[in-house]
């Protein structure tokens, strides 16, 4: 009967332990007790970009600074996120996500879209048609994402912060365009 109960035990606690690792490595749990921080510079001119007046003349001058296209602000989901997302465009014609006072809860699996989803839309929709810029270089600070060349980041209502491990918005941002000025 001893040798019985001992098995018993033994079994119960290697299940246990299988479970917790499981967690750790699945949830990632511990990842609510620390913050990612990043904080990266504004997005400019590359040092190699022509200059305006190399332009051809009675071609269109591309304009000297980055332009923002649309902007937006974040909206919590499955978790607070604040901040704002810029879709900035550079001279040289590269699109940039540029997420700025950004914060939201760190976890697993954290990608960057552009969605046709608006920021309120419907949860399992997010990831649809979307374009991933990337994973989630921090939970806290400024950041800039590469729009791939050929996408119109313009055609696009939103960015989100999308969990990929549990298929979850935690936060995104309407973007509306920029008014001329």
């Amino acid at each position: 009967m001893t040798v019985r109960l001992r098995t018993w035990i033994l079994l119960g606690a290697v299940v246990a332990v299988v479970l917790a690792v499981v967690t750790l490595v699945w949830f990632q749990p511990q990842k609510l007790f620390y913050d990612s921080r990043v904080d990266e510079a504004p997005p400019t001119v590359a040092a190699d970009a022509p200059s305006p007046s190399a332009a051809a003349p009675g071609a269109p001058v591309a304009p000297a600074g980055p332009v923002d296209l649309a902007t937006g602000t974040f909206v919590s989901r499955e978790h607070e996120t604040v901040g704002t997302a810029r879709l900035v465009q550079l001279p040289d014609g590269q699109v940039v996500v540029r997420l700025e006072g950004f914060e939201t809860s760190n976890g697993p699996a954290l990608f960057v879209y552009l969605s046709r989803n608006p920021a309120g839309g419907e949860e399992a929709a997010f990831d649809d048609e979307a374009v991933d810029l990337g994973a989630l270089k921090g939970n806290v600070g400024d950041q800039n994402y590469a729009v791939p060349a050929g996408v119109d980041a313009t055609g696009y209502t939103s960015v989100v912060i999308w969990c990929d491990r549990f298929d979850a918005a935690f936060g995104a941002a309407d973007l509306m365009p920029a008014t001329a000025a």
